[in-house]
C-alpha cells in the first residue's frame, strides 16, 4: 500500500520534512510544500502504477523459483520443451 511518505519522496526528492501521524511539518527551505491535493493525487498515481505491475511481481517470484539455465540445457540435450512450456504456464497464470 502506497503511503503519504512515498508520495512526498516522489514529489519532492531530498526535501526535509517530518510526518507525525497525519500532521506534516515542512522543514525544507528550498522546495515548496506540496498541497494535500497534490499528495493525494500522487498517492493514487503511485498506487495505480504499483497495482498495474502485479503480474510482473507474480511472474518474477515464480521465475526465480526455477533453475532456468538447467531447464534450457536439459531441453537442448533432450529435445524437449519443458522450459518454454513452464514459462508459458506462468505467463498464462499471470497475464498482463
Amino acid at each position: 500500500m502506497i503511503k503519504t511518505t512515498d508520495a512526498l519522496v516522489s514529489l519532492k526528492p531530498k526535501a526535509e520534512w517530518v510526518l507525525r501521524g497525519d500532521k506534516l511539518e515542512w522543514l525544507d527551505a528550498i522546495q515548496t510544500e506540496p498541497s494535500q491535493a497534490e499528495i493525494d493525487a500522487e498517492v493514487i498515481r503511485l498506487q495505480t502504477e504499483y497495482d498495474s505491475q502485479e503480474y510482473a511481481r507474480n511472474r518474477k517470484e515464480e521465475y526465480d523459483a526455477l533453475n532456468q539455465f538447467e531447464m534450457q540445457f536439459d531441453d537442448d540435450r533432450d529435445g524437449t520443451t519443458t522450459w518454454v512450456d513452464t514459462i508459458n504456464e506462468i505467463k498464462g497464470r499471470h497475464p498482463k
